[in-house]
């Protein structure tokens, strides 16, 4: 599943390419998790003005209204002059005069949906239960800290909510509770400050990283103009089951938390 670096790519990919642009037609595929919302004929006309990110959303905002989009499990982005015509899990075109926008999803997870604005009950049903931006100021080791306190999961799961810190997926929980040597199955509410502390730079820092570095393709994913990811060859534990953790060669294990795998270091990530 893309999470919020490969989001956050995507976006940098064709934001600047797209903004100013005027919709010219929209082309839909097979129907996708929620209906669009709005005839796609009564978009024709409208005006691109930026393209944001909310968590694992982007917020595509017009010059009337907004188009919500998510990659869902398996979804990307294309934007380009010349695509070719749409296949079969091809779901969504917006065909504008700087190029076309497809969301190409097999799976059918994905979504895009139209809302007056962001602050309409169409957009909050989306955005309004998401946590604190990681790289927002609101994210500070208090907030965190404080989140944490009020949850009785364990550590990797309640990062994974998003209730307290938006984005933190599978991959970029793992790595940042490796750097910050803390076991995926340490309960939320025992950590103490300076662990919480150790984290909170961690989270900030894998992300980060994982922006800089493209995202991470384990299957499928590129951004916008099709350019892969490279954090993945660059993970500490992540998918390395098995492998000798960089630190102390201790081999990598890999244990199921809320259906998702879960790798860490046993020597180096106290509960």
């Amino acid at each position: 599943m893309p999470e919020l670096p490969e989001v956050e790519v995507t976006r940098r990919s064709f934001a600047d390419a797209i903004g100013g642009a005027a919709v010219v037609g929209v082309a839909l595929g097979k129907p996708l998790r929620w209906p669009l919302g709005i005839d796609p004929v009564q978009l024709v006309g409208r005006k691109v003005v930026a393209v944001r990110r909310r968590g694992k959303y982007l917020l595509m905002d017009l010059d009337q209204g907004l188009l919500l989009l998510h990659l869902g499990m398996s979804g990307s982005l294309r934007f380009a002059r010349d695509l070719p015509p749409q296949a079969s899990h091809d779901h969504f075109d917006l065909h504008t005069t700087s190029g076309t926008l497809r969301l190409h999803d097999p799976r059918r997870f994905g979504a895009v949906v139209w809302a007056p604005s962001e602050a309409s009950p169409q957009a909050q049903k989306l955005l309004g239960h998401l946590g604190v931006e990681p790289f927002s100021e609101g994210f500070s080791v208090a907030q965190l800290h404080a989140g944490l306190k009020a949850s009785r999961s364990a550590i990797k799961l309640a990062l994974l909510q998003g209730h307290i810190v938006v984005g933190v997926g599978n991959i970029y929980a793992c790595e940042a509770l490796f750097l910050a040597g803390i076991s995926p199955v340490a309960t939320a509410l025992q950590l103490s400050r300076p662990r919480v502390t150790r984290l909170h730079g961690q989270v900030v820092k894998v992300l980060t990283e994982a922006v800089n570095k493209g995202g991470s393709t384990l299957k499928d994913f590129s951004s916008a103009d099709g350019v892969n990811g490279h954090y993945q060859f660059e993970a500490w534990v992540y998918g390395r089951q098995g492998l000798p953790c960089r630190i102390c060669a201790t081999p990598i294990a890999r244990i199921t938390q809320g259906q998702r795998s879960t790798y860490f270091c046993p020597r180096c990530q106290k509960r």
